[in-house]
């Protein structure tokens, strides 16, 4: 028997129903997947409420891992007990079992279990893409990371430490600076404590940063145009504290020719060979020790209400994930 979430139409967490049925018979060119662990990530709320739009009745989650139990006829990369690993569309992962299309699914290495894969896919996939892709990092560069204590923060940290970057991260309490730091992060400052921008002023000579990773929106989006050095890249991946709002060109004008970008997952994983590719990074990190899963909370497929309560309290620290 097959456990799935579902929703009818947009809202709060109430509107999240968790409903039985039968496995389905795969598709042509689509998966059976049992899966074992799945991710719980922002951008599940944002479909919840409808930021995102999908076709409804619809699921939620885009992040999971288990083991092939079954192969339409179109398929030849994977076969029934191949353990796998996938983050993005279409929805759904909020399940026990899910079809899934064949070409959004990579080969899960033997030594990553499945509780690591689904805490890291989505978010290990995102610092892969920002870092090596939107902007190409190089060792001894300085960086701005807004929520570095987050699901994708904590990563950013640690995969920063590996490259040799000196990440300036931000956080809303002492308790998540000191997550921070301890996960790489060369410098935390404490938003709530500390004017951000005069400190990333300071900490740079007043020359400011290259690039800005902001996942939070609307309450950084100003202030991460100000740490930028002239030329440099504002990377607006989220928006955890509402839209951003409408703002004149002319600000990227004055502030020294800034370029911002609006980038997403989906679209740096378009082709096997990208796919392959960034999940190559991705697990070569984890496998050489330079990146440590942290999962903070796990919750039954039947809490998922209140996963979604703390997801959006901002309670949890590091990744969460859902055990089917």
């Amino acid at each position: 028997m097959n456990q799935r979430v579902r929703i009818n139409t947009t809202g709060g967490p109430e509107v999240m129903q968790l409903i039985q049925d039968e496995p389905q018979r795969p598709g042509p060119d689509q998966v059976l997947l049992r899966q074992y662990a799945v991710g719980l990530n922002y951008i599940d709320v944002y479909f919840r409420t409808g930021l995102y739009p999908q076709a409804l009745p619809g699921g939620l989650g885009l992040e999971g891992a288990g083991i092939v139990e079954a192969v339409g006829d179109n398929v030849r990369e994977f076969q029934a007990g191949d353990r796998v690993a996938y983050a993005g569309g279409p929805t759904g992962a909020y399940a026990t079992y899910r079809l899934i299309p064949a070409s959004v699914l990579v080969r899960l290495p033997d030594a990553i279990d499945f509780e690591t894969a689904a805490a890291v896919m989505l978010k290990g996939l995102t610092v892969a893409y920002l870092f090596h892709r939107t902007y190409a990092l190089k060792p001894g560069q300085t960086m701005v990371f807004h929520a570095a204590a987050g699901g994708v923060g904590l990563i950013a940290c640690q995969w920063a430490r590996a490259l040799g970057v000196k990440m300036i991260g931000t956080a809303g309490s002492e308790k998540k600076v000191a997550m921070a730091r301890e996960h790489g992060c060369w410098e935390v400052i404490n938003y709530n404590a500390q004017n951000f921008v005069s400190r990333v002023r300071e900490l740079t000579d007043g020359q400011g940063v290259p690039v800005v990773y902001d996942s939070v929106g609307k309450a950084t989006f100003t202030g991460s145009l100000d740490c930028l050095a002239p030329l440099g890249l504002m990377v607006s991946f989220g928006n955890a504290s509402g839209a951003v709002e409408d703002f004149s060109l002319l600000d990227l004008s004055k502030r020294g020719s800034l370029f911002v970008t609006r980038p997403r997952l989906f679209d740096y994983v378009a082709s096997r060979e990208a796919l392959n590719a960034l999940s190559g990074l991705l697990f070569e990190q984890l496998l050489s020790g330079g990146l440590e899963a942290q999962v903070g909370r796990r919750y039954a497929l039947s809490d998922i209400q209140q996963a979604h309560r703390d997801l959006e309290g901002r309670e949890l620290t590091g990744s969460a994930i859902l055990l089917p």
